[in-house]
């Protein structure tokens, strides 16, 4: 079950009725908990034993690193906890990968090990669990937070249905407490998350399934298209991915106000930020601030200087590129946005201390700051408008805008790319066809003669209006300065587009449940 297939506002409003006609936190918790597993059951019941598994013993293992003062035994069971969860991962997502490579490898040497890959199913969301988990453990073995006493408790933190399979990636300080608690219900922030879940609705089924309509075929064979041609797929597939991945953000977000439950907000405009440390710090916000505090810190962050702050970039963005999937690609896409990110820019400074001033709107958003790691542990910032506060940037900062999202784009033909080999072929073809005038007269004829390209365009286009114009709110369809019946007329009209407009072949599956 996905939440863009008819089985999910049926399974959503059962879950929400029972939800609510029960007493008391704990009843409240054995709701989401079996709702929860059902939800992940309805892909594949098997894999359920394998995140129980998982989460007891995370659950047992915090509990004896809590009670235990001994700092030996205390790093031997944090190593048990690591060896578990990554090990997981290590078996279920990597281990094709490292053997195949070692066969490669082997070859080139003159051995021929007798090895041999395994084929079967990735486990959905084993890639969110698992750091959510291990998260919760290493804050335990830090003293940050006590281990939990009530496994259904825990166990429904774990395993929450809107953010399993795609996250946002919750911490247990945020997220723990609030299972602990009786929740009323809230008419407010039920209106609100509605809101949030049309919204996802909308950018997932009409703008990025209309999207992979146009960039499946070009990447699928990037020998057929012309640069220009692979420069258009590139910059539909990066809005693709952002509207694919943030809708799946918005409608868990959505989906927990629902049940009073508050998530953390995963993206906040990254595409209008003003360089890549900027874009980092708001996209896919849960997993950024993941690997700042557990993996940027603990290797020093930028404590030793600022050569050693780079290669700590770098580490911590090839490790994120391998944690995006089991290929080169990925693990180079990781390592071109490290070497972007830790080069210095003009005027980051600066805007790094306009990024991380407080406002007086209350939109929370957890960030990931890539130098002061001296910043308080889980802090909350609120973070001014990307762009700026005028509604007519400055010259200078849509060129910075414009120069980031150039950037992140060549970064993006790796993530998207089949190969590595294709990833190069696409560069080449861009490269040799940029001065090329003919290429970009067919590119306008082929977009002339195009009538679904050019409403796709359009429709995009819109979209990046309408979020600038909104992008001081966590989200573009909250209104508040609205009129009543304008707000309404809005809310028809987005629920029958997303109805009439949504590609005719059906919606597609969305692009993180493949990590």
């Amino acid at each position: 079950m996905t939440f863009t297939t008819t089985t999910f506002p049926i399974y959503l409003a059962i879950v929400f009725a029972l939800y609510w006609s029960v007493r008391g936190h704990a009843a409240q918790n054995r709701v989401l908990l079996v709702a929860s597993y059902v939800f992940y059951a309805w892909w594949d019941w098997r894999f359920c034993f394998l995140m129980l598994g998982s989460s007891l013993i995370d659950f047992e293992l915090s509990r004896q690193i809590h009670h235990t003062s001994n700092p030996i035994k205390r790093r031997w069971l944090l190593g048990a906890s690591l060896l578990s969860n990554l090990g997981l991962l290590a078996i279920f997502k990597y281990y094709n990968f490292f053997i195949d490579n070692l066969i490669v490898l082997s070859n080139r040497i003159g051995w021929s090990p007798d090895l041999q890959s395994i084929s079967w199913v990735l486990p959905l969301g084993i890639s969110f669990y698992t750091f959510q988990t291990l998260g919760y453990t290493i804050d335990v073995y830090r003293n940050r937070i006590p281990a939990a006493r009530d496994l259904t408790q825990y166990l429904a933190f774990v395993s929450f249905f809107p953010q399993l399979v795609a996250g946002p990636i919750e911490r247990a300080e945020k997220m723990l407490p609030q299972f602990g608690v009786k929740r009323c219900f809230n008419l407010t922030e039920a209106r609100e998350g509605s809101k949030q879940i049309l919204w996802g609705f909308f950018k997932k089924m009409v703008i990025a399934d209309r999207l992979a309509l146009a960039v499946n075929p070009v990447f699928g064979d990037p020998t057929a298209y012309s640069g220009p041609h692979l420069m258009l797929a590139t910059i539909f597939f990066a809005f693709q991915i952002y509207c694919d991945f943030s809708a799946y953000s918005d409608i868990a977000i959505g989906t927990a106000k629902l049940f009073n439950l508050r998530l953390t907000q995963n993206f906040a405009y990254p595409y209008f930020a003003q360089s890549v440390g900027e874009f980092w710090r708001r996209w896919h916000i849960s997993l950024s601030y993941w690997f700042r505090d557990y993996v940027y810190i603990p290797l020093g962050g930028n404590q030793r200087g600022s050569a050693r702050r780079r290669i700590n970039l770098l580490v911590t963005f090839f490790i994120s590129g391998l944690w995006h999937g089991p290929a080169w690609g990925f693990v180079a896409w990781g390592g071109m946005n490290g070497l972007a990110t830790s080069l210095p820019g003009i005027g980051s400074a600066k805007r790094r201390r306009t990024l991380q001033k407080t406002t007086s709107e209350t939109r929370h958003a957890q960030s990931l700051v890539t130098t002061p790691e001296h910043q308080a542990h889980h802090q909350q910032v609120v973070v001014t408008a990307p762009g700026g506060e005028s509604f007519f940037p400055r010259p200078a900062t849509l060129l910075r805008i414009y120069a980031t999202f150039a950037t992140i784009c060549l970064t993006w033909i790796l993530f998207r790319a089949n190969s590595i080999s294709d990833a190069m072929l696409i560069y080449q073809q861009i490269a040799t066809d940029l001065l090329n005038g003919e290429a970009y007269q067919e590119l306008l004829q082929f977009l002339d003669a195009d009538r679904y390209q050019r409403k796709t365009a359009t429709f995009l286009l819109a979209f990046v209006c309408w979020e600038w114009i909104f992008r001081r709110d966590s989200f573009p369809l909250q209104l508040r300065r609205v009129p009543l019946a304008a707000r309404w007329i809005l809310y028809t009209v987005l629920i029958w587009s997303t109805l009439y407009l949504m590609p005719k072949t059906g919606t597609g599956e969305f692009v993180y449940f493949e990590f």
